[in-house]
């Protein structure tokens, strides 16, 4: 079952139109994460605004949600547009002024190879399941000198899992594909992916890294 599929199931999609929760990532074992629909649906917070700061340019937000960074951005006077599989979340983001598209990051996207920041926060670099292929995806999506903010879990784990959305109250979504990383394990992705880990930071609990190219090294010295 795809992730679109998950996510556009009726659970996340009445958690957006409400704005509120309860909503959970669980696994087939039991293990539930939750997932914090009301900060997603108010505006940037405090440890948002770390990561605004950190963004150059033109800007793709990744899994935008119900937008409140596409917006932000926007008012701040980047060229920014929001993807996100769930059309509730595109629906949301285009409510509050933003610009999205109802699309996967693995999709054709417009300025492809030339945007200069990429967002890929509330867990975002969990998308697919794959996060190898997820940061590959990105040496696409960005210009040479573009920068990825990534949110990582909060403590050192690495794991692929099928989830499904759920409300607590006996409705479930599809199953999907999802992962979660800490910083340790997102910096070996990083670097096996072309990446190279250039800032970290935490804020309100929330853990964040950037992530590069790394420059080019110095050329040989030619033969005498």
């Amino acid at each position: 079952m795809s992730a679109a599929a998950g996510w556009t199931a009726d659970p996340y999609t009445d958690a957006l139109r409400a704005g509120r929760g309860p909503l959970y990532l669980r696994r087939g074992d039991g293990w539930a994460l939750p997932l914090e629909v009301e900060r997603w649906c108010e505006e940037p917070d405090a440890a948002d605004r770390t990561v605004l700061a950190r963004c150059r340019g033109a800007v793709l937000d990744i899994g935008c949600g119900p937008g409140r960074l596409v917006a932000e951005l926007a008012a701040r006077g980047h060229r920014v547009l929001g993807i996100d599989v769930s059309p509730a979340a595109v629906a949301r983001t285009r409510s509050t002024g933003g610009a999205a598209l109802c699309r996967s990051v693995f999709e054709p996207l417009p300025g492809l190879g030339r945007w200069e920041t990429a967002l890929l926060v509330d867990g975002n670099i969990g998308i697919g399941g794959d996060p190898a292929g997820l940061l590959r995806r990105l040496t696409e999506v960005l210009a040479p000198a573009g920068r990825a903010v990534v949110e990582c879990a909060a403590v050192e784990v690495d794991e692929r899992c099928e989830v499904r959305v759920d409300n607590g109250r006996g409705g479930l979504g599809a199953p999907f594909p999802w992962a979660r990383l800490g910083t340790s394990a997102l910096g070996a992705y990083a670097t096996a992916a072309g990446w190279a880990v250039t800032y970290r930071w935490t804020a309100a609990g929330r853990t964040f890294a950037e992530l590069a190219r790394p420059a080019p090294g110095p050329l040989p010295s030619p033969r005498s």
